[in-house]
């Protein structure tokens, strides 16, 4: 039992702080493929004018 309690210590802490960094990052991540998508749109536009 106590081997358990020290390897949830010694990865569990690490686990989730890597998946609450991926979910948070994930929207920010989205939100700039989007930004890029639209640039590129405008760009795209600006030299067809």
């Amino acid at each position: 039992m106590e081997e358990v309690v020290t390897m949830i210590g010694n990865w569990g802490f690490p686990i989730a702080v890597s998946v609450y960094l991926l979910v948070r990052i994930e929207g920010k991540l989205e939100n700039l493929t989007d930004s890029i998508r639209r640039l590129s749109e405008a760009i795209t536009r600006q030299e067809a004018s």
